[in-house]
């Protein structure tokens, strides 16, 4: 059996050489693949997985390569867009079985979005292996949070296979304020928080952002070769929206749209590249969002032609910009555009005022420069890669 293990991870190890690389002599080797630094944890223990269409060891699910490792995998969580990764954003989630292992699956979405006791029951070890954005608004790591702080209360120990951060050479944006928690976004921290999921999650434990301040029992298998100042190419799309490195690149700053009247392109194959409304008629690109099955059933705008920007043909680096927000707010001149939903993508109402107030760019990012400050203080304390400064 040993021999067996120490096969299996040799191949998992070359299979990955072409995983999102940054270099070609040292390959990034996320910690799923890792399966010999981990499955001495797991190996007679009965565990439950937190993963998605991301938590791929190779080109095999860490679920298929558990279960044919003889580990006793007893069910699966799922978080927002479902283990299979084709469920709408904020759309239901079902518990049920999947249908590839007769596994129980749970969601951790909706109702239902920190794990009872009754559902921990069976359980020693909690793997959580998804693939994050590095976005505080992107909902998994509300999901972490939530499975961290229910196995501190039910003395449980979770394994966190941590992946790269293509967003992870950024830090920016207004911290979220207490009053503004909510699922997309229960941390103190900025929109670009620069962290992995592991990172994260040891910044969750010491900074005591647990209910009660509880310490949740994390082993983290950190990636190996990778650095906060290397860019890194998602091999597998995180989420139905974000299907490239673009929309990756550009979901900090455009989600916040998302609490406003103006369209990201959801309901075409252009998310999070394209932003645009129906009144815009002057400006050049436009794009009409349909109902499209496993992205957007019933986009904002369905069947409307919408005028904007399409981000494909501009130049923009990476990070996170307020001008396209500002620019549509002034062209739109109007006192419904923003929606009750942009304070909590936001995690304050200062930046909302703010825009309405006419404030520049330059002014609103001096507004939080003192917090960025001491969050990157915080920060600081955390990181277990190479940092991009």
């Amino acid at each position: 059996m040993n021999r067996l293990i120490l096969l299996i991870s040799f191949f998992i190890t070359i299979s990955s050489c072409g995983h999102g690389q940054t270099e070609r002599n040292n390959p990034l080797i996320p910690g799923a693949h890792q399966t010999d630094s981990y499955l001495p944890l797991i190996k007679g223990k009965k565990i439950a997985l937190v993963v998605n269409q991301t938590s791929m060891v190779g080109s095999t699910h860490l679920v298929d390569t558990l279960i044919s490792l003889n580990i006793n995998v007893k069910k699966v969580f799922a978080p927002e867009h479902g283990f299979r990764g084709d469920a709408d954003a904020g759309e239901m989630v079902k518990s049920g079985t999947d249908v590839r292992t007769n596994l129980p699956i749970v969601s951790l979405y909706g109702n239902n979005k920190k794990p009872s006791s009754s559902q921990l029951a069976d359980i020693d070890i909690v793997i959580f292996d998804i693939q994050d954005v590095g976005a505080r608004f992107y909902t998994y790591i509300s999901t972490m949070h939530y499975m961290m702080e229910a196995c501190a209360e039910n003395s449980k120990s979770i394994i966190i296979l941590d992946r790269p951060n293509p967003n992870g050479m950024f830090v920016d944006g207004p911290i979220l304020k207490p009053a503004f928690e909510s699922f997309v976004g229960i941390h103190p921290i900025p929109v670009l928080h620069g962290l992995t999921v592991g990172e994260l999650a040891t910044m969750i434990n010491g900074e005591g952002w647990l209910k009660g301040g509880a310490q949740c029992d994390i082993k983290v298998i950190p990636v190996k070769n990778y650095s906060h100042k290397n860019h890194y190419s998602l091999p597998i799309k995180p989420s139905p929206n974000l299907p490239n490195d673009l929309s990756i690149k550009m979901y900090p700053s455009l989600c916040l749209f998302e609490g406003t009247v103006i369209s990201v392109g959801r309901g075409t194959y252009q998310p999070f590249q394209q932003i645009g409304h129906p009144d815009f008629k002057e400006m050049a690109h436009a794009f009409t969002p349909q109902s499209l099955e496993g992205m957007a059933k019933n986009p904002k705008y369905e069947g409307q032609k919408c005028y904007g920007i399409d981000f494909q043909k501009t130049e923009f680096n990476g990070g996170f910009s307020l001008a396209y927000l500002i620019e549509f707010h002034e062209k739109y001149n109007g006192n419904d555009f923003f929606t009750n939903y942009f304070d909590k993508l936001a995690g304050t109402d200062k930046l909302r005022k703010q825009i309405k107030s006419g404030f520049t760019e330059n002014d609103i990012r001096k507004s939080w420069a003192s917090e960025l400050k001491a969050y990157m203080i915080i920060r600081k304390k955390y990181l277990l890669y190479e940092d991009f400064q």
